[in-house]
């Protein structure tokens, strides 16, 4: 019985600490309470392969997946640390505060932490052992009637440790432990609500700012996609991808949501004559160019879902630059690399002479007519046709500078990444789904390809690894988008294979060849497998 009050003690101390620790974050900053700041540091040492495996398996739900993690380990600890404590208590207290001190770690090491960072785990951790005194002093042992001796005093010893003289049915205060422990759940949920609405308090004032904001109307609007850029096969998603229904990939455990009024912009470094300081209406103020453009993410395996095509609103990236006097290496200037940096602290580099050499790269403040919602970087993302997300779409962006890919290497670089990652010609077969159930016949097997900044030539799809055929083309919107195709089968009874593979406007056809996702994007022909009934 004891055991278990000393774990239900330690579930109390775990839930009281984190709920003081989460309200000191709220001051300090949500990305420094310990739970993100250990996932944060636990993604940040997340070799590749690992972290290809939570986002094929776990998709979008990967962070989720890692936080349910980190509070399962952690009620496991404090359950832990419960037990143990009634009979040592300074081994409880010194495993309490290690955990504090490896969380107070996590938050300064993180990407943009500094010494304050520290301050939620090291708060939490110290009133933790006051709750954890409070609530072990309650599970003492105190020896039963027939433990003591015929004076009326106990024969074993009173310090809290069962002695050999005590009986086994000794018991412990359990009213005072009831009491208590109610009492350090109820601040706990005090704490914790007064917490979750100093961080409500601030997501509200993001949200009117987002709110009230007012796209103009673009200089350069995108053209409309043609009638036929959509084919209209049952199976096929639409040209441009809900919003809603756009992929994320990223490393925020917590989305940032920044106030656009008091968002600011920096363009510095090397070869920058005149730095520039932006706020989000001088964004607004200025040219905005609209343009589809369609976004894929490294780790998408072949046949993955994390592609997508939306309507981009914003500001032209290379005149920024020749605002501030950059000039591409091309053309003499000193840096080659541009490095963004958001307000979590992430940093992507991107090819100096790839974002001015004419191509639509934006400092995106618009996703399908209205603001950038906050998962997908509200108030202010890039967008690069061409390039992977992880060398180019910086979401949450503040921070621009220009240095050398030989003087720093961004975050993913750090984990095994490339430096330069453009999009790989890829496709993908989205109707029939694999392991389907077709009726024999005319079966439309379609889906999308994509080469950004190249377009698509061709499409060809092959059955049991026979003649290849030519896919039907939908009309080509851009060169920056997907593009969709259907191929009629004539389907027999039986087992069958389907495969794709796509040629772009360059002339090069994918190559069978399978790789994975690192360093630089998979390739490979994806490849259904369909039951003809």
């Amino acid at each position: 019985m004891r055991a278990a009050a000393g774990a239900l003690s330690g579930l109390v101390t775990g839930a009281s600490a984190l709920a003081v620790a989460e309200l000191v974050a709220a001051v300090v900053r949500p990305e420094a309470g310990p739970v993100n700041a250990v996932g944060g540091a636990f993604i940040d040492r997340t070799p590749p392969w690992l972290k290809d495996f939570a986002v094929r398996n776990f998709g979008t739900n990967d962070k989720l997946v890692l936080q349910l993690g980190i509070l399962a380990l952690l009620a496991v600890f404090a359950m832990a640390v419960g037990v143990v404590a009634p009979r040592h208590r300074p081994a409880g207290f010194a495993a309490v505060l290690v955990f504090g001190a490896l969380g107070a770690v996590a938050a300064v090491e993180r990407p943009g932490g500094g010494p304050l960072d520290a301050l939620p785990s090291v708060v939490g951790a110290v009133s933790a052992c006051g709750v954890l005194h409070l609530l072990a002093g309650r599970l003492t042992f105190r020896p039963s009637p027939a433990a003591e001796g015929a004076d009326g005093t106990p024969d074993g010893p009173s310090n809290g440790t069962q002695g050999p003289g005590a009986a086994p049915d000794g018991t412990f205060d359990r009213r005072g432990f009831v009491i208590a422990a109610t009492a350090a759940v109820a601040a706990s949920a005090g704490i914790g609500a007064l917490g979750s609405r100093l961080n409500g308090s601030g997501a509200a004032e993001a949200a009117t700012s987002r709110a009230a904001i007012v796209l103009p109307a673009p200089a350069s609007p995108a053209r409309p996609v043609p009638a036929g850029a959509e084919l209209g096969v049952r199976g096929l998603g639409p040209f441009t991808t809900l919003t809603k229904e756009f992929y994320r990939v990223d490393t925020a455990l917590v989305v940032p949501r920044i106030d656009a009024g008091g968002w600011r912009l920096k363009i510095h470094g090397k070869g920058v004559t005149r730095p520039l300081t932006l706020s989000f209406d001088d964004l607004l103020r200025r040219e905005l160019i609209e343009r589809d453009i369609t976004l894929t993410c490294v780790s998408n395996e072949v046949g993955g879902p994390y592609v997508g095509n939306a309507r981009w609103i914003g500001v032209r990236l290379a005149d920024l630059l020749r605002e501030a006097g950059v000039a591409p290496p091309s053309k003499g200037g000193p840096a080659d690399q541009l490095v963004a940096r958001s307000v979590d602290g992430m940093t992507i580099g991107s090819p100096v002479e790839t974002v001015m050499d004419g191509r639509d790269a934006l400092l995106a403040l618009g996703m399908n007519g209205e603001p950038l919602p906050f998962d997908h970087g509200f108030p202010v993302r890039m967008v690069v046709p061409g390039l992977y997300g992880y060398v180019s779409a910086c979401k949450w962006l503040q921070d621009l500078e220009l240095t050398t890919f030989a003087d720093y290497d961004a975050y993913w670089v750090k984990r095994s990444w490339y430096r330069r990652a453009p999009i790989k010609t890829e496709s993908r077969i989205d109707t029939p789904r694999p392991f389907a159930s077709p009726k024999a016949g005319v079966v439309p097997v379609a889906g999308v390809a994509w080469a950004q900044h190249r377009g698509i030539a061709r499409v060809e799809v092959r059955v049991d690894g026979g003649d290849w055929h030519t896919a039907r083309l939908a009309a080509q919107h851009t060169r920056d988008t997907w593009r969709q195709w259907v191929w009629e089968w004539r389907a027999s009874t039986g087992s069958h294979t389907l495969e794709v593979r796509a040629t772009d406007l360059d002339g090069y056809t994918q190559t069978e060849k399978r790789v994975g996702t690192v360093p630089d994007g998979a390739t490979g022909w994806h490849s259904v497998v369909v039951a003809v009934t």
